[in-house]
């Protein structure tokens, strides 16, 4: 029990973003740094007084600590997509322990539920080595997967519809979006939004894309990994607004382009102006002159910071299976709401505050 206890205190500290030093200072030092290093080596036990301030500090419950996961899970062939800001090796961790929590709860539930459902995995067989090759892939998912010419109303239910595990996580600036594999399945990690009323979701979209596209394609080994995201933002792109569509709708003879006219395709396909412009630009529908105009322009409004682009896409974004499995257990009773809860990740007494029985 005292190494069990040690590795998941190791565990929330890492959640929580904090060296050894970091949780003390927290503490104030009514634990030292030694103090800690010892409880995480196993060699000493803290008192129920030293747990009860360290889970306060860590922001977990004090039953975290002494449930055992019934499934381990281990990260493979882990991908991040980050933004211009490096992510720390303390939120490196952080957000790897994170995603391993999350997914021992969900694989767990799966198990208690005994799921056998199928995935539809989509794989492009063929190596990727130039956008034109991304943009091919893209086509052919949208063939595959049967979605036409049309938007795609919610990217991240459709990656779960398809067998994709999705969740969502409070992380730090600096991180978008992180793919694995875990026991044979295909994972995708994504930001959680703050404010889903307020916040522009076009970002968690293009993001879920890039992640599949890890998932999905196979790239040329003498390409360097900036190319290779590069790759995966074409094949985002392509994806959300079809190439046949952008021809369509953009036209190639034009001097100009009206922030209306790009509010409208964004609220209708769901991509942001960013990645509508360079997708034309690649698609040869505007030049190299037009281009670096829009970026001049784009970063003079303060268009590039967060949620600040005009139009706004109406879709959540959010994963949602893991939660409806929650209330199948309630309603195949076999969780009890203490269970229950403790798989969504959140209080009994806030899981029966959303409990409303229709049946």
């Amino acid at each position: 029990m005292e190494n069990f206890l040690a590795n998941r205190l190791v565990s929330a500290r890492k959640m929580a973003g904090l060296s050894l030093q970091g949780l003390a200072d927290k503490l104030e030092n009514d634990v030292s740094k030694q103090a800690l290093n010892k409880y995480e080596q196993g060699k000493m036990k803290p008192n129920s007084k030293g747990i009860m301030a360290i889970s306060n500090a860590l922001n977990v419950p004090v039953n975290y600590f002494y449930a055992i996961p019934a499934v381990k899970v281990a990260l493979e062939e882990v991908e991040f997509r980050k933004n211009t800001t490096k992510l720390s090796k303390l939120d490196d961790l952080s957000i790897r322990e994170k995603a391993k929590d999350s997914f021992e709860r969900y694989f767990e539930l799966e198990e208690i539920l005994q799921l056998n459902e199928k995935n539809d995995y989509f794989v492009f067989d063929r190596i990727i080595k130039s956008p034109m090759d991304a943009e091919d892939a893209a086509n052919q998912l949208r063939i595959v997967w049967n979605l036409g010419y049309d938007p795609i109303p919610d990217v991240v239910e459709m990656l779960e519809d398809k067998g994709y595990k999705v969740i969502d996580i409070d992380a730090p600036e600096g991180f978008d979006g992180m793919k694995a594999v875990i026991l044979d399945h295909k994972v995708i990690v994504l930001k959680k939004s703050k404010d889903i009323e307020k916040d522009d979701v076009v970002r968690k979209r293009f993001t879920a894309l890039h992640e599949l596209a890890h998932h999905a394609l196979k790239f040329s080994d003498d390409i360097s990994h900036k190319v290779e995201e590069a790759l995966c933002h074409v094949f985002a792109c392509a994806v959300l607004y079809p190439e046949d569509m952008a021809r369509k709708e953009l036209h190639k003879e034009r001097f100009h382009f009206y922030e209306k006219e790009l509010i409208i395709i964004k609220e209708r396909w769901g991509i942001s102006f960013s990645a509508i412009f360079y997708h034309a630009h690649r698609l040869g529908i505007l030049n190299d002159h037009v281009l670096k105009k829009f970026n001049i322009g784009f970063r003079k409004r303060g268009y590039h910071l967060p949620n600040a682009e005009p139009g706004r896409f109406r879709s959540k974004e959010k994963p949602t299976r893991m939660e409806r499995l929650v209330y199948l257990g309630l309603a195949k009773e076999v969780l009890t709401i203490n269970e229950a809860a403790f798989f969504a990740g959140i209080n009994s007494w806030k899981l029966r505050e959303q409990m409303h029985l229709m049946v």
